[in-house]
């Protein structure tokens, strides 16, 4: 994996039933994350979002591959 993708370790996800989530966006600074967090919170009250840190990229992209086609 390049080191370019490995930078961005904060992500905004959406929370769904059953211990699922969906990754809705990747950001570089927690700043950025919080930003974009406060917009989609506006356009999307009823959903549970949350900002986390991601310190295994490979492990959390497999699992988001894995429940995009799981669809």
């Amino acid at each position: 994996m390049p080191y370019k993708d490995r930078l961005n370790g904060w992500l905004v996800v959406r929370l769904l039933t059953k211990m699922q989530w969906v990754v809705v966006g990747r950001f570089r600074r927690h700043s950025d994350a919080e930003g974009h967090l406060q917009a989609l919170r506006r356009l999307m009250p009823d959903a549970q979002l949350v900002i986390v840190f991601d310190c295994d990229v490979d492990e959390t992209r497999s699992q988001h591959l894995a429940i995009s086609k799981a669809k």
